[in-house]
């Protein structure tokens, strides 16, 4: 891989770490802790949807950008051609 390849792929590699941790953040400690009152005024499941989101939801959302990040690390891997097929 040329440098500025290099260069390129591993900034597109920073952006796309930054934005899932962006979202991380917003869902665990967003909905979690700061909007808790808020989001406490809806019903999620039988629970108030803040103390789910404390709970259980941030987990699962961090399950969910785990496999969004994989499928987006192996379609920038294609893109830079340093893919494993």
């Amino acid at each position: 891989m040329k440098q500025e390849n290099a260069r390129a792929y591993w900034a597109a590699n920073v952006r796309l770490i930054l934005t899932y941790i962006a979202i991380w953040f917003v869902v665990s400690y967003g909905f979690g802790i700061l909007l808790v009152d808020v989001l406490n005024n809806v019903q999620f499941f039988g629970f108030k949807l803040g103390f789910w989101f404390a709970q259980q939801g941030s987990i699962y959302a961090f399950l969910v950008l785990i496999v969004m990040y994989a499928r987006s690390m192996n379609k920038l891997d294609r893109r830079f051609d340093v893919h494993e097929d």
